[in-house]
């Protein structure tokens, strides 16, 4: 299992969500960013979610 961290951002730059979660693997952890978000009413604002690499795996600008 690693590590992932999903951010929000509303319009102004305020961090709206900064969690961290485990997944499988980096198709994992998408979904499970999605459903977060979803479930969050945030899927429409800026977000991210990056691996422990930092590698960019999920974004909405």
């Amino acid at each position: 299992m690693r590590n992932y961290t999903l951010t929000v951002f509303d319009r102004s730059g305020e961090k709206l969500l900064d969690e961290t979660f485990t997944a499988a693997n980096d198709e994992e952890a998408k979904e499970l960013g999605t459903a977060k978000l979803e479930k969050e009413g945030y899927l429409e604002y800026t977000h991210r979610c990056t691996t422990p690499d930092a590698k960019l795996i999920l974004f909405h600008r």
